[in-house]
């Protein structure tokens, strides 16, 4: 008799910028309130396996902000693996947001299901690169791994998403990284942060997807940087045992 498998159901917060102060605003909106409200709206609506925070968690990289993170998550007693983004400060990051429940750069690992965390953060200068280190890392991962399935997750777009300002601030080296997930046949996807607005295409069987800011979104298709005016977001990811990304996007009013 065998077992049936589980589904692994991920709640994705991205994009926070949260400041020392919780009071601060950030292009008009209060970072700190806009992640609490995209965060109690979800766990309003269902509970998670996991929470997964894929980078630009601080604004001023702050102990105080990861320390907020840690304060609202910790309760809930779930899973929480983060990477960090360009606004980052990964080594504060690293020590405020790793141990009990926290994995920082760690990868998931259920049961047919690999999610690597890629680490793309190369100081704070917009865009993004892994380097030689993280590609033969995650080619190691990869080579290694019995799982079945894999959703590679980072913080920097692999791919132009169709916004000017905005693709001259992704991955550097992202045809070394589709090159070497190519020649993995499990890779179902790949997930990021990072542009603050949806994103949901297929690249032959691979699922590439962004996800909205916890805080103010960029307006899709835009030559220059602007913002659309919507609300918080987060992405509900359910990672189904025969390889399906069954995911959607919820965007609050603003």
């Amino acid at each position: 008799m065998t077992t049936a498998r589980t589904v692994l159901d991920i709640l994705q917060l991205t994009d926070m910028h949260l400041f020392a102060d919780p009071d601060t605003d950030l292009r008009g909106v209060n970072t700190a309130s806009s992640f609490r409200r995209a965060l109690d709206h979800a766990l309003a609506a269902w509970d998670p396996n996991v929470i997964l925070l894929t980078g630009d968690l601080s604004e001023d990289r702050s102990e105080e902000a990861y320390g907020q993170l840690r304060h609202a998550l910790e309760p809930l007693g779930v899973p929480v693996f983060c990477i960090p983004g360009n606004h980052d400060n990964p080594e504060m990051m690293e020590r405020e947001l790793t141990g009990g429940q926290f994995r920082y750069c760690e990868p998931i690992r259920h049961e047919n299901w690999l999610l690597p965390m890629l680490n793309t953060w190369d100081g704070d200068r917009g865009g993004g690169r892994l380097g030689q280190n993280e590609l033969e890392d995650l080619e190691r991962q990869l080579a290694a791994t019995d799982a079945e399935h894999v959703l590679v997750c980072l913080h920097h777009q692999p791919v132009p998403v169709g916004s000017a300002w905005l693709d001259t601030v992704g991955l550097d080296d992202s045809d070394a990284l589709m090159t070497l997930i190519e020649s993995h046949h499990q890779v179902r996807g790949l997930l990021w942060g990072h542009v603050h607005q949806g994103y949901d295409r297929h690249n032959g069987g691979l699922r590439l997807m962004g996800t909205p800011s916890t805080c103010y979104q960029f307006a899709p298709g835009r030559d220059d940087f602007a913002l659309d005016g919507l609300g918080p977001g987060y992405r509900r990811l359910k990672l189904q045992a025969d390889g399906r990304i069954d995911s959607q996007v919820t965007q609050l009013e603003p």
